[in-house]
């Protein structure tokens, strides 16, 4: 059996809306809508993997709330976990800093404006449930 390798994802939320970024690459997903977020490395912890994939991918400082239950296969031997996160005091606003072209902030009523990748519905969904109790 192959090890599976975690890919971690954020929800970022503010003010009860969720960061949605447009791939700019690779070109088979170019255009469509995930949530940030990237590659655990060996060792790493995934809250820990995904603080540095924020920082890296949108140039902020942020931190993991909880985590989103489930866990989703992107093709072997990949599987998304999601977390919840939220931007740190003084942080800067999220800039599309690699593999994104453009970054949006929905409101649950937006939430699927957006071409979503297949894997991150389910993810969105979950997330979407926790917005929709007003929870932070």
């Amino acid at each position: 059996m192959t090890e599976r390798i975690v890919v971690v994802g954020a929800a970022l939320l503010d003010a009860g809306r969720l960061l949605a970024a447009r791939r700019s690459a690779p070109p088979e997903l170019a255009g469509r809508w995930e949530l940030p977020g990237g590659k655990v490395e060996q060792g790493e912890a995934p809250e820990a993997a995904l603080v540095r994939e924020l920082r890296e991918e949108l140039g902020v400082e942020a931190e993991t709330v909880e985590r989103v239950p489930g866990e989703w296969p992107l093709g072997p031997p990949y599987v998304l976990r999601v977390w919840t996160a939220r931007l740190r005091p003084g942080s800067a606003a999220p800039e599309p800093l690699q593999d994104h072209d453009v970054l949006r902030w929905l409101t649950p009523a937006e939430i699927w404006d957006v071409d979503w990748l297949d894997q991150d519905v389910p993810a969105v969904r979950e997330t979407l449930s926790k917005l929709g109790t007003g929870a932070h």
